[in-house]
This record gives C-alpha cells, sequence and structure tokens, in this order.
C-alpha cells in the first residue's frame, strides 16, 4: 500500500472541513434544513472548481512561488474534492426532492439543466484523475481535463438561475476570469514584443 505524504492528508483534511462542518451543524440543529445543506454543498463544489481552475493563469502571472507550485501539484485533488462535494449536493439534492418523478420533471428547467450538465462535465476530469489513467490516455488527458471549464461556465449559469443571485455568481467567478484576461493580455503582449 503507497504511503501518503502528511501534507496531502493536511490537505485533503482541509477539503473535507466544510463537509464536516456541514454534519456537525445538522448533528446540532433540532430541526436541519435540507435545503440549507443542499446550497453550501453547491457553494462549496463551486469555489474549489473556481480555485483549482485559478492557479494555472495565477502561476503564469506571477510566476513561481513555493506555495503555488505545491497547490499546483495538488490541484488533481482540489478539482476532485470539488466533483465529490457536486456529489453531495446532487445526493442531498434527490433526498430533498425525495421522488424521481418530481426530480425528471424539475431536471427540463433551465436552471436545473446547467445543473446536471454541470454535474456531468465535471465528472470527465473527476474520474481521469489519477496517474494511471494520465499515463494511458497520453496527451488526450490533458484535453479531457478541460472539460472543468465548461463544467464552470454551467456550474455559474445553475447557481444564478437557481438562486437569482448573478452578482453573487459572477462576483465568485470574477477572479478566474480576471486570472483568464490577465494571462491572455499578457500572452499577446509577449508576443507583439517578440513579432
Amino acid at each position: 500500500m503507497p504511503r501518503v505524504a502528511p501534507a496531502k492528508l493536511i490537505l485533503w483534511f482541509a477539503l473535507a472541513l466544510p463537509a464536516l462542518a456541514m454534519a456537525l451543524d445538522s448533528l446540532g440543529a433540532s430541526e436541519p434544513w435540507l435545503a440549507d445543506y443542499v446550497a453550501a454543498s453547491g457553494l462549496w463544489s463551486a469555489r474549489l472548481l473556481i480555485l483549482a481552475l485559478c492557479l494555472a493563469p495565477l502561476a503564469a502571472l506571477i510566476g513561481h512561488r513555493a506555495w503555488l507550485a505545491w497547490l499546483l501539484r495538488h490541484r488533481r485533488a482540489i478539482g476532485v474534492a470539488a466533483f465529490l462535494y457536486t456529489l453531495l449536493h446532487l445526493a442531498l439534492y434527490v433526498l430533498e426532492m425525495g421522488a424521481a418523478a418530481a426530480i425528471v420533471d424539475e431536471a427540463q428547467a433551465p436552471a436545473m439543466a446547467a445543473g446536471w450538465l454541470a454535474a456531468a462535465a465535471m465528472a470527465v476530469p473527476a474520474l481521469i484523475s489519477s496517474d494511471g489513467a494520465m499515463r494511458a490516455l497520453g496527451s488526450g488527458w490533458k484535453r479531457l481535463q478541460r472539460f472543468a471549464y465548461p463544467a464552470a461556465l454551467l456550474t455559474i449559469l445553475h447557481w444564478a438561475l437557481v438562486h437569482d443571485g448573478l452578482s453573487e455568481a459572477l462576483l465568485h467567478v470574477a477572479p478566474l476570469a480576471l486570472l483568464q484576461a490577465a494571462r491572455l493580455a499578457k500572452m499577446f503582449t509577449t508576443q507583439r514584443i517578440y513579432a
């Protein structure tokens, strides 16, 4: 059995803290409201997905930093954690809805369709996140990992439509949008200088 580095264990513990907080909160509440945990798990899924996607453009802009290099090495773990929060979000949603017919009916609404599509898109990079999958897929692995970008867009769309909270959704995705824009601007500026 391979030995897991202490730093990786600490990272996984940190990634599990929001779920642990939700579990403790539900145990302490006399009448826990499931909808709160559906929303909280979805929020953490979106936050972690955005964090994972922010790391590469941030590194391209600010260069090597030890803490950033460490996060980049563990970016797959952050992405997998985002997907696990998505699975928790879906499980709690199914539990809240109670009936398959109600879930199918609601899935036709644009807000819910975006959520299901986001979960499907997130499943692709999550399911091929192992070293073995990386070796087996070769150069195709990186292309499949890019499913995380449409997953992020669909997640933000789902969030904005479900909660009528476009401003909150955009606030969360703003760091990623700004970093990608700055990365593109830097690339084009560099190309012009050396053209």
